[in-house]
């Protein structure tokens, strides 16, 4: 099962409850949801931490956390594939982010010295931009983990059909 899989890398409950930084949100990661994995959690929180990811703004493992509270998805899995967006990754991001939303606003990129005012004036296309891709790769993601857990509990279905096969007889 890739249940085995993921456990392996993943922290258990009792290092958060043990980490002294994180002992005020104790009352928080109580829920057994956020530690189980299984296919809804896996999916829902590879969505959360992939959308999360793709936004443009500081603490996004708060963000991805806070989410992963809310819809009860796995919180490790969530908060740990925030870091996708990180220094090398975050210039293909974030202009694919914003190109796609400077051309649904029509927007030209000009040819001028950056100031502060028109790095201002590019914030809303890389939100619009950054939130659209986001929550495709959030759905691609979904799905994607969805079918890959799937097909990986029919393979062991079969597995174990064959084993239980005695003679070739059984097996057909």
């Amino acid at each position: 099962m890739p249940r085995k899989f993921i456990k392996r890398y993943l922290p258990s409950r009792s290092s958060f409850n043990e980490t002294p930084q994180l002992r005020l949100f104790h009352r928080f990661f109580g829920n057994p949801c956020l530690w189980h994995l299984n296919r809804r959690t896996v999916s829902g929180a590879v969505a959360i931490g992939l959308f999360s990811a793709y936004l443009p703004m500081p603490l996004e493992m708060v963000f991805a956390a806070m989410l992963a509270i809310i819809f009860r998805v796995n919180l490790p899995i969530s908060v740990s594939l925030v870091w996708i967006s990180n220094p090398i990754t975050w210039i293909p991001l974030y202009g694919a982010g914003y190109m796609l939303g400077a051309k649904i606003l029509s927007i030209k990129t000009p040819h001028e010295p950056m100031t502060m005012s028109w790095l201002l004036s590019q914030v809303s296309p890389l939100w619009l931009g950054s939130l659209i891709l986001g929550g495709l790769l959030a759905l691609a993601g979904y799905l994607l983990t969805r079918a890959l857990w799937r097909i990986r509990i029919v393979r062991n279905w079969e597995k174990r059909r064959l084993r239980r096969c005695v003679t070739k007889d059984d097996c057909a």
